[in-house]
């Protein structure tokens, strides 16, 4: 894989300092970046979408989530009219989002869907979360794109600012506590926190069913 001239140069140039062969390399090898992975027509559909997104999405009043969900929708997204998505909500691609009846974003949550992102029925993501859909292959050069996708349950709740990183499974009616990094897959009724996220107990309901509990019988077969 051949060196740009410009970082040709840069090598020279470091390499007349001891000590520099590290900086000259990394310099070098920044020039060697993959290029977009993405269609000209994703790129264009994007600045479409950012502009719609900065205007009548952004500045439609908070009460409008049936509004913001068909501007999704005309963007290719599988969002239900009952969503609720808040004006603040920073999206990237509308056509890898899918929001079942009652799920809902934030405000200033960021929506990093370069691969699907599916929120089910009645799941909060609260404000600040970043819910991040691809990773890069830092064990090649270049740092390819990869996209990952990510499924968040039903009945969910994602507290404020976590990170839920690409290929992340959260199951059914669990809990993930603010500031909380989810790197792999959550087990359904837990609450979890922390960096990675693990359950640290049962989520017990006191006013609504909670999982099945299996009887003594059950239990000796």
């Amino acid at each position: 894989m051949g060196l740009t001239k410009k970082a040709m140069e840069l090598m020279v140039s470091e390499n007349d300092h001891p000590g520099s062969d590290d900086q000259s390399t990394s310099r070098a090898l920044c020039h060697g970046l993959a290029p977009s992975p993405h269609s000209i027509k994703n790129r264009v559909t994007r600045v479409l979408w950012g502009i719609v997104q900065s205007t009548v999405f952004r500045h439609s009043l908070r009460p409008m989530h049936r509004w913001r969900a068909f501007l999704l929708r005309l963007f290719g997204a599988d969002v239900s009219m009952k969503a609720r998505v808040y004006p603040k909500a920073k999206i990237w691609g509308p056509w890898n989002l899918s929001m079942a009846d009652y799920a809902t974003l934030a405000d200033d949550v960021d929506c990093y869907c370069v691969d699907r992102i599916t929120i089910g029925a009645n799941t909060t993501i609260s404000q600040y979360t970043y819910l991040c859909g691809a990773t890069h292959d830092f064990e090649l050069v270049k740092r390819p794109l990869v996209p990952m996708p990510i499924t968040i349950g039903q009945g969910v709740w994602i507290a404020a600012d976590v990170f839920v990183g690409p290929g992340a499974f959260i199951g059914d009616h669990t809990v993930v506590g603010a500031r909380s990094s989810v790197f792999a897959d959550l087990p359904p009724w837990k609450v979890c926190v922390g960096t990675p996220a693990k359950p640290i107990r049962d989520r017990i309901l006191k006013d609504g069913p909670n999982p099945t509990q299996p009887t003594e019988n059950e239990g000796d077969e």
